[in-house]
């Protein structure tokens, strides 16, 4: 399954410059031979050397179906934020004939092919095997899943806090900070955060688990008993933006329209942020006393064969070496994984790594979080779904449009509860949720009809998400293409929401615009960007994730996800459902 392809336009990744520190010119063996006795002696002994100096150099002329001995391809199912390791993998090409592909993928979905047993990948690299191994269990097959692991580099996902907030708090070089600390400056509403998403990302995960088990004040395994639903429910109530990926939300924290007290995210990623762009007034870093929960990022290898052995244990063997352990340090602010290797103290405020807080015993008690999280202790989310009903649409398209929505209700043929494998973990994580507004507008020449829904009961079939079925196999087309009229008339419906959140308690608000044209009638960009930037800030801050399908302008959603701090996502190399699963990370 190929996942679809988030595009986006950031001003800046926050990386310092990649250093080239090829390691080239590898030392030949010397060999020293005796004069040969005789011409059979000295082909073996030609032929011997010249085996040797191959193997060493990894040159052309290798068994191209052994990649542990130079020459192949080792594929690679990982986590997005390797993609800053492309120049360091480059270089481990150009020394061993190794070409390592990565497929990018999310936590969730990894978890379900790997498990599931219909990935192609010979090797998995995610920021963390935790749920992975909850998954697998003891099953007596385990040992054909996973056939070896090993650790590459470390990032404990800490908290990064404004520095005027920090010193406000005393928490400026105070190391006994805990996590209730945090949680009584959300509960009197003096500090707020961004977090990604636990079901899309694992930094995400990782505090939602590292909270519980902090706030449950327990040493052991994270048990059912331990888990206080209602501090979960104070503590979360601070998040104010979402995110499916640590990076973006590092990007969009910057972008915000509204200031955010702090973030919850890798170590590495507040480093490097502090280092770009908020240099001149970095974020503190806070360690709480009572523990964190720390990535470690191992390689882990998925096929027994000699030829995958051979190219996993030169990777994980080049990687682990001091001179690269220093690179990636370097380069992406993750701690060393190999001992010994000393970091420079000065981006790093802790040179040890801090506490280590417990994970779930189980993968019931982390599915329980997973749901309880999204239906219980975060905010409510507000999803806009501004759709195109515009003639182009007719057929296959619209077809695929309403199964897409019957999909996020869990009415769809194939992810309903009890399905069987065609119920992943993705896309039951994916579906809308408990408190939930759903709002589908939709538009062609003019805009359509504004529909309102609220999930109260999120279970498939059940009466709220019925109606959402209902409503998709209900859509009709127009004529024309309006975008940008529909998109006004968005922001409009959000800055009147905004003006009066249900229950005092502003969801966390995104709009979906899914078109699969180009804009022909009403409102222009420019008039729209206008109206856009003559809204409050809290309607401003709602961001626009746009979707690619069919003969939709490309400059055109990437230039609205630009204007309006979202991301463009391209359901062309994959499906619309594929696409709008990932979306429902960033709401």
């Amino acid at each position: 399954m190929t996942r679809p392809r988030m595009i986006r336009q950031r001003a800046s990744r926050h990386r310092m410059n990649q250093h080239s520190m090829n390691r080239q010119n590898q030392n030949r063996h010397n060999m020293n031979r005796r004069r040969p006795r005789g011409a059979l002696v000295l082909l073996i002994v030609l032929a011997t050397a010249a085996a040797a100096l191959g193997a060493c150099s990894g040159s052309a002329g290798t068994d191209p179906d052994d990649p542990g001995r130079g020459g192949g391809t080792l594929r690679i199912l990982a986590g997005s934020e390797l993609r800053d390791l492309d120049g360091l993998l480059d270089d481990f090409r150009r020394q061993t004939g190794i070409q390592v592909t990565l497929e990018y993928t999310g936590t969730l979905d990894a978890v379900d092919r790997i498990t599931a047993g219909t990935t192609d990948a010979d090797a998995a690299w995610l920021a963390s095997d935790r749920y992975l191994r909850l998954a697998l269990g003891d099953a007596p097959d385990r040992s054909r899943t996973i056939v070896d692991r090993a650790t590459t580099m470390m990032s404990p996902v800490v908290l990064g806090v404004r520095s005027d907030l920090a010193r406000r708090f005393g928490w400026v070089d105070n190391k006994v900070v805990t996590w209730a600390d945090v949680a009584r400056k959300v509960a009197t509403g003096e500090f707020t955060f961004a977090m990604t998403s636990p079901s899309s990302s694992n930094s995400g995960f990782s505090a939602l688990v590292g909270v519980a088990a902090a706030l449950a004040g327990t040493s052991d395994a994270l048990t059912l008993d331990d888990i206080h639903p209602v501090a979960l429910t104070s503590f979360f109530a601070g998040q104010v933006l979402t995110a499916g990926s640590s990076g973006w939300l590092t990007d969009a924290f910057v972008r915000s329209a509204t200031p955010i007290g702090g973030m919850i995210n890798y170590e590495s990623e507040i480093l490097a942020l502090n280092a770009g762009a908020l240099r001149d007034d970095p974020l503190t870093i806070i360690y709480p006393r009572d523990g964190v929960i720390t990535a470690d990022y191992p390689l882990q290898l998925l096929h027994a064969d000699a030829a995958h052995r051979g190219a996993y244990d030169r990777l994980v063997s080049w990687l682990r070496t001091p001179d690269v352990q220093r690179r990636i340090a370097t380069t992406t602010y993750r701690r060393p994984a190999t001992p010994g290797v000393r970091l420079d103290p000065a981006p790093w405020p802790a040179p040890e790594l801090p506490a280590q807080l417990p994970f779930p015993a189980t993968s019931e008690i982390a599915d329980h979080l997973l749901a309880a999280y999204q239906d219980e202790y975060r905010r409510p989310s507000h999803a806009i779904f501004v759709l195109d009903v515009s003639p182009s649409m007719r057929g296959e398209r619209l077809e695929l449009l309403r199964s897409t929505l019957r999909e996020l209700a869990g009415t769809g043929t194939s992810t309903g509860r009890g399905t069987g494998t065609d119920d992943t973990l993705e896309q039951r994580f994916a579906r809308f949720r408990e408190r939930e507004r759903v709002t589908l507008i939709t538009f062609s020449g003019t805009v359509h009809d504004t529909l309102e829904f609220t999930v109260n009961d999120p279970q498939p079939g059940s009466a709220d998400l019925t109606a959402i079925s209902a409503a998709a196999d209900g859509l009709t087309l127009g004529s024309g293409t309006a975008i940008y009229s529909a998109l006004e008339a968005a922001y409009r419906y959000v800055a009147d929401s905004a003006a009066a959140p249900a229950d005092g308690v502003a969801p966390l608000t995104s709009i979906v615009l899914m078109t699969d044209g180009e804009n022909n009638q009403g409102t222009t960009a420019d008039a729209f960007h206008s109206s856009y930037l003559a809204l409050p800030d809290a309607a401003r801050s709602v961001r626009t994730f746009t979707v690619v399908f069919g003969d939709a302008r490309v400059d055109e959603m990437r230039t609205i996800a630009d204007w309006t701090g979202g991301a463009m996502f391209d359901a062309r190399t994959s499906s619309l459902s594929e696409a709008f699963r990932e979306i429902r990370g960033y709401q």
